[in-house]
């Protein structure tokens, strides 16, 4: 595991804890999630998240910088957010899985 992707891995679980929300059950995917923050931070200097196209243009980006500005009303509408790295503590008790959700980026 790289610098970036443990710093990538910390951070996911700091904004959980600061946000009140759980990181998905699954260990691996949340590892997955984060390797592709640690390299989109390589890439382009922040954490866009890796389940969306951006162009590395970070005011144009910035909706999409990890936590999203979508993650908060798709967890109260769907229990996670778009990727499902985070999801509510009802979510992760009721043992679901995160399911594709609509795209409200626009």
């Amino acid at each position: 595991m790289t610098k970036t992707h443990q710093n990538a891995l910390e951070f996911v679980r700091a904004v959980a804890r600061h946000q009140g929300w759980k990181l998905n059950g699954d260990a691996d995917f949340v590892s997955d999630v984060a390797a592709g923050l640690a390299e989109n931070y390589n890439r382009y200097g922040y954490f866009l998240c890796p389940c969306r196209d951006g162009d590395g243009d970070r005011s144009s980006d910035k909706d999409i910088i990890c936590p999203c500005d979508y993650a908060q009303p798709d967890q109260k509408e769907y229990g996670h957010c778009f990727c499902g790295l985070f999801v509510s503590e009802a979510f992760l008790a009721s043992g679901n899985s995160p399911v594709p959700i609509p795209e409200r980026r626009e």
